[in-house]
């Protein structure tokens, strides 16, 4: 054979090859443009993830489950759903060109639920569970001597729960018992990525009647963010991301946390590199608490509203509009940066059904002249701020992308709610 010839067949193969590569390609594209599960209002609705021209060339089939007390409807599926929560589950499968199969997407019939939308300022203390190692050092003995106590002991990110068998509630409790300690060892019980250690630590003199051991801890965090939602019932939800500990990073296990008023008394605009931030006074006393914090996950922060008839009275009752219901284009985020609780334009330029991280499901632009005037865009303080898209309630802003403040993700209200 001629090298030609090699040639040719080489090239065609190649060829070949990346033809195929790019048809799987956009398979994977399309693929990816499907949750593989939702939550519907209604036992007949078949939700599209494309645009038009696209859409035409997918099928979309309904097969639906039998589940208790229900049966399959030979005619008009909807008459199989009953009333309730969840009373159904069907599914739909997407085919490219009605012969290449996409996606099997698992649909739950549920009751649309109705919450007051938020948008106010919320000041949050944050209380952990023990107290949160954000470090290891080295301290001075009273001989003038070097040591670091605490060394491949304790790690960045461990919870000291309990000291010589006695629970910890603060670092203050902690520093008392390692005073107390005369120079003997003290025994520690730690969490450890959700596994309990027990472990020893030999406090060092570093003067009189003082011991140290070298381990830097916190107990409490605070700061502002925006009230999402509350529901019928009194529950809240809030930011739309959980909070973090600003040394390790780590997502802080909570005790228990105080929701109270907050008022923002300043923004510092956000520009590029730099995020900007609203900055506000929050009223740590007893008549300006409004709730109690319960839960910190990755979706956000959750509790319970204590007065709650007096603040569904400032808010209004809104349906949740499910994923597949948000569209790319305008919508509203509602926020009180300038003191007044009102709606700003955004636009919704991207959804992403399938993201490891839950509160960047969606990706926004700040369009409101108003908003953009005060804050630049998208500023810390900001996050919880709810996202209305054709009257529903279809997430919260959770981000701001640092290069370009008018841009950031949010989190689908669906995840919030099913935290």
């Amino acid at each position: 054979m001629s090298g030609r010839k090699r040639y040719r067949r080489y090239a065609a193969a190649m060829l070949l090859l990346g033809a195929m590569a790019f048809l799987y390609g956009g398979w994977l594209l399309l693929r990816g443009q499907i949750p593989d599960s939702i939550q519907a209002a209604k036992a007949d609705e078949i939700p599209s993830f494309f645009s038009s021209p696209i859409d035409r060339l997918i099928e979309k089939e309904i097969q639906f489950e039998e589940t208790s007390g229900t049966s399959p409807a030979p005619e008009g599926f909807a008459a199989s759903v009953s009333t309730g929560n969840v009373k159904n589950r069907y599914q739909i499968s997407y085919k490219l060109l009605g012969k290449i199969p996409l996606k099997t997407v698992n649909v739950e019939v549920v009751d649309r639920e109705q919450v007051y939308v938020g948008g106010l300022p919320i000041g949050i203390y944050l209380e952990t569970k023990g107290v949160l190692v954000v470090g290891t050092g080295t301290v001075q003995s009273i001989q003038g001597k070097s040591c670091i106590p605490a060394e491949n002991v304790v790690l960045e990110g461990d919870y000291i729960t309990a000291a010589n068998g006695s629970p910890l509630k603060n670092k203050e409790e902690l520093i008392a018992c390692i005073n107390e300690s005369g120079g003997n060892a003290i025994a520690l019980e730690v969490q450890r990525s959700g596994k309990l250690l027990h472990l020893e630590v030999t406090p060092v003199q570093t003067g009189e009647n003082e011991y140290k051991a070298g381990i830097w801890v916190r107990n409490d965090t605070q700061g502002i963010g925006t009230l999402t939602y509350v529901d019928q019932e009194g529950q809240f939800g809030a930011l739309g991301h959980g909070i973090s500990d600003v040394d390790t990073g780590e997502l802080m296990e909570i005790r228990d946390g105080l929701l109270y008023n907050a008022e923002v008394v300043s923004i510092v605009k956000g520009v590029q590199g730099e995020p900007g931030e609203l900055a506000g006074v929050i009223h740590y006393s007893e008549g300006y608490q409004i709730g109690e914090i319960k839960e910190n996950t990755g979706q956000g922060i959750y509790g319970t509203v204590t007065a709650f008839p007096h603040l569904a009275s400032e808010l209004s009752l809104c349906e949740i509009g499910y994923r597949q219901e948000a569209e790319e284009g305008p919508a509203v985020v509602v926020s009180m940066v300038d003191g007044v609780r009102k709606e700003f334009e955004v636009e919704i330029q991207e959804l992403r059904y399938h993201v490891k991280e839950e509160n960047k499901g969606m990706v926004l632009k700040v369009t409101d002249e108003e908003l953009l005037k005060l804050t630049g865009g998208i500023v810390q303080g900001m996050s919880g701020s709810p996202i209305l898209q054709n009257g529903r309630l279809i997430g919260a802003v959770t981000h701001v992308f640092v290069n370009d403040p008018t841009k950031g993700y949010g989190i689908f209200i669906e995840d919030m709610l099913d935290h």
